[in-house]
């Protein structure tokens, strides 16, 4: 019998850990109050803490303003993925 992994939203995850670091909870306290495992909320928190420090994560961002960054970079890279087939298709 396998254990169905859960998701959770980027909201939740920025919630969660903004209770150790805004709240001053502890991290067993926190993962203890929203049903998480101790682990996943210090990935979390370590990720929070360099999202608002300004660097992008390489998962899902858990920030708005990193989100919109992520989302920018995306529509960037098929923007350029375009523009080299169009270059492409022009010299045929």
């Amino acid at each position: 019998m396998t254990k169905q992994r859960r998701t959770f939203t980027p909201e939740f995850k920025r919630e969660a850990a903004s209770l150790v670091l805004d709240q001053g909870y502890s991290h067993i306290e926190a993962a203890r109050s929203v049903g998480l495992v101790e682990s996943a909320l210090r990935r979390w928190v370590s990720q929070l803490q360099q999202e608002r420090g300004g660097v992008t994560p390489a998962s899902k961002a858990l920030t708005p303003e990193q989100q919109k960054i992520q989302e920018r970079e995306a529509r960037i890279n098929r923007l350029e993925r375009e523009k080299s087939i169009l270059k492409r298709l022009q010299r045929s």
